[in-house]
């Protein structure tokens, strides 16, 4: 079995993805394993401790035989070792989640304001997305968050069907509160802590593309890796 990968931009709904991953019971789950490693410098993969992606990237490529593993990371940071293991990039299952930039810039200034224009993430997303289909194994799957919450098992079908896992309904709900794979960086994923499952949620901001000359150059920036991203996603049905 591979291991599944999910490679998302940041707040793009994706601990929200992962929740419900982890709510299957059939597979180990690592919570941002890379982005660990980049901002703490270690990761802790059931029970065991990596303090180097190189040496995560063995364990995933050599020691998985028999146990799936699933792994949700964001590309805020450049993963630069991911994009240099061909044979990771070749036998993995890589799935990219998106989300219109001009969002995604106003909720990480909600949560930090002193955020650069590589925050937004989707120019690295779309630079893995590329490295991924390069490497000639399985083509990447691309899903639009949008989807996620506005038809949740659907879409989750779609993606279980794609990468070749089976679908399992009763993942798609769970009871709230906040998980273990999260607590150092609680504060980023207080939704999905409050919620029991995939849904859209209202939120106003009081910094946006449309008051904000900043968030709109960076949402401007990032908007045609989206766009490409955005052509490529999965067919979710109405």
């Amino acid at each position: 079995m591979p291991v599944f990968a999910l490679w998302s931009a940041p707040r793009a709904r994706s601990t929200a993805f992962f929740r419900a991953m982890l709510e299957r019971g059939d597979l180990i789950a690592l919570h941002e394993p890379f982005c660990n490693l980049a901002g703490f410098g270690e990761t802790d993969v059931d029970g065991r401790m990596f303090t180097s992606p190189r040496s995560l990237l063995a364990w995933l490529r050599d020691e998985t035989d028999g146990v799936t593993v699933f792994l949700k990371d964001t590309t805020d940071y450049r993963h630069r070792e991911v994009l240099a293991d061909r044979r990771f990039l070749a036998e993995g299952r890589h799935t990219f989640l998106i989300r219109r930039p001009e969002e995604i810039a106003a909720s990480y200034y909600a949560l930090y304001p002193d955020m650069s224009i590589n925050a937004i993430g989707l120019q690295a997303l779309h630079e893995l997305y590329t490295a991924v289909r390069d490497a000639a194994g399985d083509p990447p799957v691309v899903i639009d968050s949008d989807d996620l919450v506005a038809r949740p098992e659907a879409t989750m079908a779609a993606y279980c069907a794609a990468v070749g896992l089976p679908f399992i309904p009763r993942a798609l709900s769970w009871e709230p509160g906040e998980r273990p794979e999260w607590r150092r960086s609680a504060r980023w994923h207080s939704d999905v802590s409050a919620s029991s499952g995939l849904e859209r949620r209202a939120r106003v901001y009081t910094r946006t593309v449309e008051n904000s000359a900043e968030l709109a150059r960076f949402a401007a920036h990032h908007q045609p890796f989206y766009e490409q991203l955005y052509a490529e996603r999965l067919d979710v049905p109405l």
